[in-house]
C-alpha cells in the first residue's frame, strides 16, 4: 500500500511516515498540497494521503477540493491529520471530501485505528 504524508513541517512528515512503514506502507511526502498534487500529476497514486490543514502555497482543505474536483483521483482516500480541532473545521473537510478526520497531536495506536476503520491497515497489521 501507498501513502502520501502531506504537511509542512518536516518532524511531522517524518512522525506519520514512520508510522505508516512500520504498518507496511510505501511512503512518500509532500511539503504543502502543491507539492502533493505536483506528485499525483506524476502518475504516483497512493491508497491514502494523510494531510495537514495549515500550510503554505496550497491548504490541506484546498488540496482536498482539488483533489475530488479530479476524477482520476477519486479513488485515493483522504484523511486530514491536524491540530484543527473545531467541529465546524472537521464538519468542513469532511464535507469537502475527506474520509476521516485525526487530531494532533495522537498516537500510533490512533492512526491505525482509524487506518483500520478504512479498512486500510494492512492485513499483517491487524494480526
Amino acid at each position: 500500500m501507498r501513502a502520501l504524508v502531506i504537511d509542512d513541517s518536516r518532524a511531522m512528515r517524518r512522525i506519520v511516515g514512520t508510522i505508516l512503514k512500520d504498518f507496511g506502507y510505501e511512503v512518500r511526502e509532500a511539503g504543502d498540497g502543491r507539492q502533493a498534487l505536483d506528485v499525483l500529476e506524476e502518475g504516483w497514486t497512493p491508497d491514502l494521503c494523510c494531510i495537514d490543514w495549515n500550510m503554505p502555497v496550497m491548504d490541506g482543505l484546498q488540496f482536498v477540493f482539488a483533489v475530488r474536483a479530479n476524477p482520476a483521483h477519486r479513488q485515493v482516500t483522504l484523511m486530514m491529520v491536524t491540530t484543527e480541532s473545531e467541529t465546524g473545521q472537521i464538519v468542513k473537510a469532511l464535507a469537502a471530501g475527506a474520509h476521516e478526520y485525526l487530531i494532533k497531536p495522537f498516537t500510533a495506536d490512533a492512526l491505525r485505528d482509524k487506518l483500520a476503520l478504512l479498512g486500510l491497515l494492512p492485513e499483517q497489521v491487524t494480526a
